[in-house]
């Protein structure tokens, strides 16, 4: 009897849902060959870009609900002509929501952002925690719409991580390629959230993955492209920030005012880390000493930035209005300086409020406010060798957000591509290499490295540092049933001597006993009730630890240069 046409329709779509199947059994198995890397690489770019133009939109449509404004882009012009004590009651609502979600769905009651996903990418095979993830992706949505003083940029790198994190666990991706995808998703959510497809390419490269790898390269330009398609899709191809026409006659005789400008952005910046983890360390002593619960740390938060914004609402939101006036030259000398002062307070507030959001907006505004006043003070007392002092608020803008971020190649290129003037490269740049050689002595590197050093995490040392953390002596040790372990009656009388390691410990704390006791192997213990001898598990020799550290080294170097 013939085939009919639905029979061999039927037996055509067994046929592919059989190759497709073992297709995917492969790539879960083997993992992705080189075209299907590509492939994975260019599907995570335009999810983490939509993921990106959808949370810049929430953000938008909650912010124009609750403020009633139909221009979120002009909100603190708005704000003013609210009553007082609307601008007080949303933060302080807003706060109440991110208190409640943290207390419920984090462990620590704190929000995750890029320094969790840099953590990532050097301890976890380029993997972040979505649980908490996501809890605090929802967090930073209802504090920049609820009045928060921090930028976006770091959520959408952290949404993004989660995106390509699950791609690398559904795949059982190896870590440099679960670190690939992850620079390629970070790529992509920076690019579409600010329209920036080289600096997008570029701040995966320099701040994510620390590295400029070429195998990594190409599939993170691919995907940055990708997700700068779909913000020009979206919001067409316009710039954040319109300049002026500026002079570029003068420009050249001014290059040693803007290498003074870097030096004060340097400190600026500095001033700018220090102030939010000093705010965090008081606001943390001040809950540990009076016993309040963590979901009331945002709402006092919300309090302070309700009150702040009601004589000053420039710090509302992202405060791109404010950037925008400053590099267009629409504010007065102490305005630029009143403002900067009250942006950094209000950012710190937020940070060590654990309210959620991103460093990099508030380091714009700050560097533009910053730069806009020392360019009227330049411009003023030199006219007729001065070109005009908005220049000195594009430097100025870059130089502390560069410094901040610790990202000088990135954060000079974004400047360029958020405002597209390509012809003050120069100052800029001088700019920005002052501001970063300054402060990178003062803190570690950046904000970010900065943060992860107060957890513990030194990753601003290099991989040299940070690969000896990343193994416990548990995963190196020779077991009691390894013929080549030692004698168990000589590891109980180190033991007594305090010569061991627990079970929790790793290389980092290892290698420096081997050190010190100059012994060749070390006892590894399991502790026990108190009045308990320790179980004794195994023993790490020194030759095994020094064996497994230089197996990473050259795993990163090989990583690092291929």
């Amino acid at each position: 009897m013939p085939e009919t046409k639905a029979s061999q329709l039927g037996r055509q779509l067994r046929d592919m849902a059989a190759v497709f199947g073992r297709g995917w059994q492969l790539l879960r198995n083997r993992g992705p060959s080189q075209i299907q890397f590509w492939f994975i690489a260019l599907m995570i770019g335009i999810a983490a870009g939509f993921a990106a133009v959808l949370f810049r939109s929430a953000i938008e449509w909650l912010q124009a609900t609750l403020y009633g404004t139909e221009d979120i882009n002009h909100l603190h012009s708005f704000a003013v002509e609210l009553d007082w004590f609307w601008v007080l009651i949303i933060p302080m609502a807003g706060g109440i929501a991110v208190g409640i979600i943290l207390h419920l769905f984090t462990p620590d009651g704190r929000v995750q952002s890029v320094a969790d996903v840099i953590e990532g990418a050097a301890l976890n095979d380029g993997r972040v925690e979505k649980k908490a993830g996501m809890a605090s992706a929802i967090c930073s949505w209802i504090t920049l719409s609820t009045g928060g003083s921090t930028g976006r940029e770091g959520p959408v790198v952290h949404i993004a991580a989660m995106i390509s994190s699950w791609v690398s666990n559904t795949i059982r991706a190896d870590g440099i390629t679960g670190r690939d995808l992850l620079g390629c998703a970070v790529a992509a959510a920076v690019s579409a959230s600010f329209n920036a497809p080289i600096a997008g390419a570029l701040f995966a490269l320099e701040v994510i993955l620390r590295h400029f790898a070429l195998h990594a390269f190409a599939p993170i330009v691919v995907a940055s492209a990708a997700g700068t398609v779909i913000n020009r899709l979206v919001f067409g191809d316009v710039t954040e920030f319109t300049l002026p026409g500026t002079s570029t006659l003068e420009f050249y005789l001014e290059l040693p005012a803007f290498l003074i400008l870097g030096l004060v952005c340097g400190l600026v910046s500095v001033v700018m880390i220090r102030g939010v983890f000093w705010a965090d360390d008081v606001e943390t002593q001040l809950q540990n000493r009076i016993g309040l619960p963590h979901w009331v740390r945002p709402v006092l938060a919300g309090a302070i930035l309700g009150v702040t914004a009601i004589f000053y609402p420039h710090i509302i939101g992202v405060g791109y209005e404010t950037t925008s006036a400053a590099l267009t030259g629409q504010l007065v000398l102490h305005e630029a300086i009143v403002f900067a002062m009250v942006k950094v307070f209000a950012v710190s507030v937020t940070m060590a409020g654990r309210m959620g959001g991103g460093m990099f907006s508030p380091s714009l505004m700050v560097g533009a406010l910053t730069g806009l006043a020392f360019g009227l003070i330049a411009t003023g007392l030199l006219p007729e060798v001065s070109g005009a002092h908005t220049l000195y608020a594009l430097a100025g803008m870059g130089a502390v957000a560069a410094a901040v971020l610790g990202a000088p190649i990135s954060t000079t290129l974004i400047v360029f591509e958020l405002t597209g003037d390509w012809q003050t490269g120069l100052a800029v740049m001088v700019s920005v290499s002052m501001s970063t050689a300054i402060s990178s002595r003062l803190v570690d590197r950046s904000f970010f490295l900065t943060q992860l050093a107060r957890r513990g995490v030194h990753l601003a040392e290099g991989p040299q540092a940070y690969l000896l953390a990343m193994f416990r002596v548990v995963q190196v040790m020779r077991p009691w049933d390894d013929p080549s372990a030692p004698d168990e009656a000589a590891c109980l009388e180190m033991v007594e001597q305090g010569i061991f390691l627990t079970d929790t410990a790793t290389l980092k704390q290892a290698l420096p006993m081997f050190e010190k006791s100059g012994v060749s192997y070390l006892p590894v213990v399991h502790p026990r009730e108190a009045g308990e001898a320790p179980e004794l598990l195994g023993a790490l020799f020194h030759v095994d630890a020094l064996k497994a550290y230089n197996r990473a080294l050259a795993a990163t170097a090989e990583e690092e240069h291929s």
